[in-house]
């Protein structure tokens, strides 16, 4: 995704700028920095990952294929995660620290490993299906013991927005509807998968299942509706 996003335009640089993805605005072009910082990414293991979130993050790893087109030989591809979306842009560590420097991405905003939304999204390179794996912390209980609604929700939201992102550009979520079907325990990893269902010029509608780790249990059914957007026109281009 780093080397997607390479790029932020000139009308980015001269507003307070929100936290974007790949392709928010055209025209595009290159700012260079005298220095460059690499960004943590926040998507590699760490020692709070469970023993089955590791499992399952090297099942679609091994089936990646790296930037050097020499490792893997399958269709997936690992999608790097930061503490904004700035820092996907060329220079974006910089801006970072510029541009509402106290601003963090809703599910990268708690500092202490594990104990908040720990998570890594494959998207399959025919980018029909996005997955992620998520682990879900203490600091994210709604009912004694089990995780709340609204952090499953931003999470399918999260996942379903980065595939409608990789799919069709700039987006905004338009509707999320979703149904809960089994509590989700803290501490445990569920799956969350992404599906493409339908293109219909300007609207994206997908689905997002999340399971158990062994895809015995639905916790989550949801369907959502992405529309194109013009990030020029918001930020007054």
């Amino acid at each position: 995704m780093a080397s997607i996003l390479c790029r932020i335009s000139k009308t980015l640089v001269n507003h307070r700028l929100p936290p974007f993805t790949k392709g928010l605005i055209r025209p595009m072009v290159t700012v260079s920095w005298p220095f460059q910082s690499q960004p943590r990414d926040l998507s590699l293991p760490n020692p709070s990952w469970s023993k089955e979130m590791l499992q399952h993050y090297e099942l679609y790893n091994s089936q990646c294929v790296g930037e050097d087109g020499k490792e893997g030989s399958g269709p997936w591809r690992r999608l790097p995660s930061y503490n904004r979306l700035l820092k996907f842009a060329t220079g974006g560590v910089l801006l970072s620290k510029i541009i509402q420097s106290e601003a963090r991405l809703f599910t990268r905003n708690i500092k202490i490993p594990g104990a908040g939304f720990e998570y890594v999204m494959f998207i399959k390179k025919s980018q029909e299906k996005c997955v992620c794996i998520f682990q879900a912390g203490h600091l994210l209980e709604g009912p004694p013991g089990h995780v709340h609604g609204g952090a499953t929700a931003a999470m399918i939201d999260s996942v379903n927005g980065t595939h409608a992102t990789y799919v069709c550009g700039p987006v905004m979520t338009a509707n999320l509807n979703i149904n809960y079907r089994n509590p989700i325990p803290l501490g445990s990893t569920v799956v969350l998968e992404s599906t493409l269902d339908q293109r219909e010029g300007r609207k994206a509608f997908f689905s997002c299942i999340v399971t158990s780790i062994d895809g015995s249990k639905v916790h989550v059914e949801s369907k959502a509706l992405f529309l194109s957007i013009s990030m020029s026109r918001i930020l007054g281009g």
